[in-house]
């Protein structure tokens, strides 16, 4: 099945109109995750991937991590465009969040500006914030885009969409 863009109303995004490969950004937006009811991000500082068909994913350096213990694990996946991710489990207020961030440790060119930085699952948090709005996660759960008002779709990971 093709899918059908939704058309972008103003001040919206298409992820139909975003590149693939995909497009690495500097963001100038506030970008906050809370976990265990406890701000573990709270930054000004954020480069997100915008890639065809998917919500972008936002990744924060591993230093505004300051509420939060951060655990590398031992799971790794490969991007064709990015390299091999690491996974890392989070941990803050009581609450432990396995495998809900990952990182490039030694990204490809030309994603070398991932180096030192996270990207979270906003479905395995408390809350991720854009801004002031709260992020709603991509569907499915191996992609970790961050859906917002701004952006439209259909988005692949929900369900019917694996065969784009």
């Amino acid at each position: 099945m093709r899918p059908r863009p939704i058309p972008p109303g103003p001040g919206q995004e298409s992820v139909w109109d975003y590149p693939r490969p995909p497009r690495l950004e500097r963001v100038a937006r506030r970008v906050r995750i809370v976990l265990g009811g406890v701000t573990i991000v709270d930054t000004g500082e954020a480069l997100r991937v915008v890639e065809t068909s998917h919500p972008p994913v936002y990744y924060v350096p591993r230093s505004a991590f300051a509420g939060a213990q951060l655990v590398d694990g031992e799971r790794t996946t490969v991007c064709e465009y990015k390299g091999r991710a690491s996974y890392v489990t989070l941990a803050a207020g009581g609450r432990t969040a396995r495998d809900a961030a990952w990182t490039y440790v030694e990204p490809a060119s030309p994603y070398a500006a991932l180096a030192g930085h996270l990207a979270v699952y906003p479905g395995r948090v408390d809350a991720c914030f854009l801004s002031e709005e709260r992020v709603r996660p991509q569907g499915g759960d191996f992609y970790g885009g961050w859906v917002t008002d701004d952006v439209v779709g259909p988005f692949k990971g929900d369900p019917g969409t694996w065969g784009w």
